[in-house]
């Protein structure tokens, strides 16, 4: 059997994904050694790197034509460090390991969260495996990447708004029972979009791109809640998404007219260049 080809460009992505959650494990050791909560800061702040690595990893891929098995078997390598084992130590050092009551109820958390993460990963992988012709644009269970941004950006909102820092409180409960319910969520089969259709060629109306434009804005000033606010956000949006209308549903999800024009439904010459 020939080695694979391996595709570099998404390769970098995902292994900049990897390194980022590598560092960031680092980091939560040495805040907790050092007892220094800019080490915590760092941590999460890369974790959210790694989610924008990731973000990237695939979206190249298929730009450049180079998806392959290597590719995705690379990319959940990458994710169970990034998105699964860093937040769990993260979360487990800032907030679980004092949860005594019962005797081990932190550690039984973390191994929740770090094992429903593994599983959501295989799933995919298998039915990506079983199904490769498969156009679906959605998600079945939240993705660990988005999992792993709420608890990152929460803790990192919890750690900015408490004067002590690093003693959050009844916070820490709420923490808790977030990750319990992200672990369920990860391998439930609500269906959460991809947003696979958003790529370099998409296009936008004008009040799109400017919502995102301000979006960015606020998030680079607001680097402390913004996070959480972008991250909460898609997490609730999955839960009520059953709800809302096809029509709203297309509309934040769905490829925009001009978008299918370029796949050469128009009569433009143009478009078929």
């Amino acid at each position: 059997m020939s080695e694979p080809r391996i595709p570099v460009l998404p390769t970098l992505m995902t292994a900049g994904n990897m390194l980022c959650g590598f560092v960031a494990i680092l980091q939560i050791f040495d805040g907790r050694h050092l007892a220094e909560v800019s080490h915590y800061h760092n941590a999460i702040l890369l974790i959210l790197a790694a989610c924008l690595f990731d973000a990237l990893d695939g979206r190249v891929a298929r730009f450049s034509g180079t998806e392959s098995a290597f590719g995705r078997e690379f990319d959940s390598i990458a994710d169970i460090v990034s998105f699964g084992v860093a937040p769990a130590l993260l979360v487990h050092d800032i907030v679980l390991k004092d949860l005594n009551t019962p005797k081990g109820l932190g550690w039984f958390i973390s191994c929740l969260y770090l094992v429903c993460g593994g599983i959501r990963l295989a799933r995919f992988n298998c039915l990506a495996t079983m199904d490769t012709k498969s156009s679906s644009k959605n998600f079945s269970g939240c993705p660990i990447p988005a999992a792993a941004g709420v608890i990152s950006s929460l803790t990192l909102l919890v750690i900015w708004l408490d004067s002590n820092e690093r003693e959050i409180g009844n916070w820490k409960y709420a923490l808790a029972a977030l990750m319990v319910m992200l672990s369920l969520i990860m391998i439930s089969t609500l269906e959460y979009p991809s947003f696979k259709s958003v790529n370099w060629r998409t296009r936008r109306s004008i009040n799109w791109v400017l919502a995102a434009i301000t979006l960015m804005v606020l998030t680079v000033m607001f680097w402390q809640w913004m996070p959480a606010v972008i991250f909460v956000s898609y997490l609730l949006y999955g839960l009520v998404r059953p709800w809302i209308s096809r029509k709203w549903q297309q509309e934040i999800e769905e490829e925009a007219p001009e978008e299918l024009e370029d796949n050469g439904d128009t009569s433009d010459p143009a478009a078929k260049i």
